[in-house]
């Protein structure tokens, strides 16, 4: 097994010291183990130091190394150094960029193939009589003489040729009868376009209208729509409507006035009590007073002459002011009675100016307007009943009632007339239009008849019997020949698996397929004839749905390459041989299923295996490194002795242009997540005696420590609230002081919030520890989870104590 590697000059390494860098906290010097897991991130050098690995495998370092200085050491002592790249002499096998870039070319080169390599075998024998049986399933095939599939072969394709002449014979006499009805001089409808429409008719378009009336939603027209289109496409055009002049509509503004003057109010100053009291009378006296003003001296009605004071007192009672209001009254009667006159008569509906068609829709209309014509006037006469309710008695004040205003309704139905007027004359432009469709619904009704005539429905029927056996046939052929080609790409299969060669394919295949599922590639070894040589070469070809595959993603690649390295370990050179294996990054696009894949490859074939003597496993990705932590016997009591130890941990760190390699932190390779390592914090916190050098950095981080922990913690319990202040409250219970505490330490010992001077003077806060005992006891109520936190940091539950 390998021991150290120290490396003078090498890409990113430059002066690594293996026994300066790799030490334990004790300044022992480490070494590798039998299996040994590195991180690093990408262009830290994991690369650099698997291309090591891979010289000491080919003997060649590549010569783009300028002046490169290198020693391995063994556990037996032996060395290996850049002068002397073989002389180790132990089987090394390593899969990096390299590897692929050499093995698998078609990945720079889409033209190229896969370097094959073979696997014994010894089931050749096996093989050569599943031939001779397939051989005989398939029989002889020469003609007249066939045997086995051939003859099923020939008896299927004499049933389909009579099925399709049967089949053709009644579909050409159905076509001979469309084809008449469509252009045959006596019967066709290409010889009638005055009544169908189209002088240019064709059994292509028959077949159109055929499917249209054959369709569900088909309805023939009846006797009064076949009338309608035969008067439709004889109609003349006609002269364009005279438009319709509209009055305006002015209840609303009528109405308005109208309660000005029913409302308006008369001066009761200087008035006679007993006529304003009295309406009628007040009336009587209002007309008599116009019949003896300035004409009669005495009263007509008692003969009594008329005194000066009463013709006065009779003068101020009827004033200006009512007599206004009198005038008024009966000015606005009139407008009234004039737009009761202009709507009346201002629409009549004349069905001589419009096109058949529109008929129907007048003599509706034309009821609607009366009504509505109806409805208005009525509105009106509301306003005249009031007008004159006043009139009658000038002097009191009423209450307007206004009237419904139903001028819309009398719009809509003006808007509706106009609508048909500008209908029917754009129906002079599409008049056309409409007498091809006339024409058109015709033909349909002709086609309908036609094929109710010749039973349409029932030759169809027949031809579709002889179709479905038509169709039978052909699948039955095409099954036999199916049948045929596969036994025959079958045999030819076989005997490519003759060769060790096909072994070695397969195997991929098998990885691709049983750990994957990934069942649209596969490696086929192909035997390419090498002009001017007697023998074959075997090549490997990548192949999706039977052809060679081309633009395989990055994704692809990677599991290619990497089922192919895993295969290849089994190879002639290499099998029962233990080797060291180096796996650099095999892990490179995969999404996070393939990454687990990849890490049960590893886990299943290689360690559980036992294929090497040593295993390296180099990554970047911390999701495999996850995986990583779960290989067999990777958990280690770190009570162990270090000898008895069978796993060790690295990371390589680059810092500017230099990397070196030292041991993994173990914050990075003992907690699975960073909720242990979390958790681990606060327990160490509430568990400390006193504060010195080697753990103050506890209370300084634990500000940030307890809040991601309470975010991750509180989110998985109250997933619709997270780590709020009443989250807090609930996980600490009714005392509210932890949960005041524990606030104000993750935000002014975490963000600093609310007291920037904070940042200005050491942490020594007896409150955190206080608050990190509350914590924890707080956790201890769940017993299950407990106890899990504190396995997953290495703290056995009955080595726990109160705090």
């Amino acid at each position: 097994m390998i021991n150290k590697i120290s490396i003078g000059n090498l890409a990113v390494f430059q002066g690594f010291d293996w026994d300066k860098e790799v030490v334990d906290e004790q300044g022992k010097v480490c070494v590798f183990k039998s299996i040994n897991v590195i991180y690093g991130r990408n262009y830290s050098g994991k690369t650099s130091l698997s291309r090591i690995l891979r010289a000491m495998e080919t003997g060649e370092l590549s010569d783009k190394y300028q002046t490169p200085s290198f020693f391995v050491t063994f556990v037996d002592g032996s060395k290996s150094d850049h002068n002397s790249l073989k002389s180790h002499g132990k089987m090394i096998r390593v899969f990096n960029e390299d590897f692929v870039r050499e093995n698998l070319r078609f990945i720079t080169n889409p033209d190229d193939s896969i370097e094959p390599f073979a696997i014994l075998g010894d089931d050749n024998n096996k093989i050569e009589k599943e031939i001779e049986t397939l051989e005989s399933e398939l029989g002889s095939n020469e003609g007249g003489k066939e045997t086995g599939l051939y003859a099923q072969q020939a008896a299927a394709k004499t049933e389909f040729n009579n099925a399709s002449k049967e089949h053709k014979k009644a579909n050409d006499a159905l076509e001979k009868q469309l084809g008449d009805k469509a252009t045959d001089r006596n019967i066709g409808i290409k010889y009638k376009p005055e009544r169908f429409g189209d002088q240019n008719y064709t059994i292509q378009k028959l077949k159109i209208d055929i499917k249209n009336v054959l369709d569900a939603n088909y309805r023939p027209p009846n006797e009064k729509q076949l009338a309608q289109y035969e008067k439709l496409i004889n109609e003349k055009t006609l002269q364009p409507i005279p438009p319709f002049r509209r009055p305006g509509l002015n209840v609303t503004n009528l109405a308005d006035k109208a309660e000005a003057l029913v409302t308006k109010k008369i001066s009761e100053s200087d008035k006679i009590e007993e006529l304003v009291k009295d309406a009628v009378m007040n009336r009587w006296v209002n007309d008599g007073r116009t019949h003896h003003n300035a004409k009669r001296a005495n009263c007509a009605f008692c003969g009594n002459p008329i005194s000066e004071d009463r013709w006065a007192q009779l003068e101020k009672h009827f004033d200006e002011e009512s007599e206004k209001l009198e005038r008024d009254i009966v000015s606005m009667i009139a407008q009234i009675e004039a737009e009761k006159s202009a709507i009346s008569s201002a629409l009549s509906i004349s069905n001589a100016l419009f096109y058949s068609s529109f008929h129907g829709k007048l003599d509706e209309l034309e009821g609607i307007l009366k009504d509505t014509v109806r409805k208005y006037n009525e509105s009106l006469d509301t306003i005249i009943a009031q007008l004159r309710d006043r009139k009658d008695d000038i002097l009191t004040q009423k209450k307007f009632q206004h009237p419904f205003d139903i001028s819309a309704d009398l719009e809509a139905v003006w808007n509706s007339y106009e609508k048909l007027c500008g209908e029917s004359d754009s129906f002079s432009t599409s008049l056309g239009k409409e007498q091809t469709r006339a024409r058109e619904a015709l033909r349909l009704k002709e086609v309908s008849d036609y094929l109710l005539t010749i039973r349409y429905q029932e030759q169809i029927s027949s031809i579709m019997g002889l179709k479905e056996k038509y169709d039978n046939s052909e699948r039955e052929k095409s099954r036999i020949e199916g049948d045929i080609r596969q036994k025959v790409e079958l045999i030819s299969s076989k005997k490519r698996e003759l060769n060790d060669e096909e072994k070695g394919a397969r195997k991929v295949n098998e990885f691709l397929n049983n750990f994957f599922g990934h069942k649209f590639l596969s490696l086929e070894a192909k035997n390419n004839e090498v002009a001017g040589e007697d023998s074959k070469r075997i090549r490997f070809e990548v192949i999706r749905d039977g052809k060679k595959a081309y633009h395989l993603s990055e994704g692809e690649c990677s599991l290619l390459a990497f089922c192919y390295f895993l295969a290849k370990l089994d190879d002639i050179d290499t099998r029962d041989s233990k080797p060291i294996i180096w796996i650099d990054d095999p892990i490179s696009s995969l999404d996070s299923n393939h990454i687990f894949f990849i890490y049960s490859l590893i886990s299943q074939e290689i360690v559980n295996s036992k294929l090497y003597s040593q295993l390296f496993i180099s990554t970047h990705n911390l999701d495999f490194l996850k995986y990583l932590k779960r290989l067999p016997g990777a958990y280690q009591d770190e009570r162990k002795k270090e000898d008895k130890k069978h796993y060790q941990h690295f990371i390589i760190e680059r810092n500017h242009s230099r990397s070196i390699i030292r041991l993994m932190p173990k914050y990075l390779k003992e907690y699975v997540t960073e909720f242990n390592y979390l958790f681990h914090q606060i327990h160490k916190c509430a568990a400390i005696e006193s504060i010195d050098d080697t753990n103050y950095t506890t209370f300084y981080n634990f500000g940030n420590n307890s809040r991601k922990f309470f975010e991750i913690y509180l989110y998985y319990k109250y997933p619709d609230q997270g780590m709020t202040e009443e989250t807090l409250r609930q996980f600490f219970g009714e005392d509210k002081i932890p949960t005041v505490l524990t606030d104000r330490i993750n935000n002014e010992y975490s963000h600093l919030c609310g007291v920037f001077e904070r940042g200005a003077t050491p942490v020594e806060v007896p409150e955190m520890q206080n608050t990190a005992r509350q914590i924890i006891e707080r956790l201890k109520e769940d017993k299950d989870q407990f106890s899990a936190l504190l396995k997953s940091i290495g703290i056995a539950e009955e080595d726990e104590v109160g705090f």
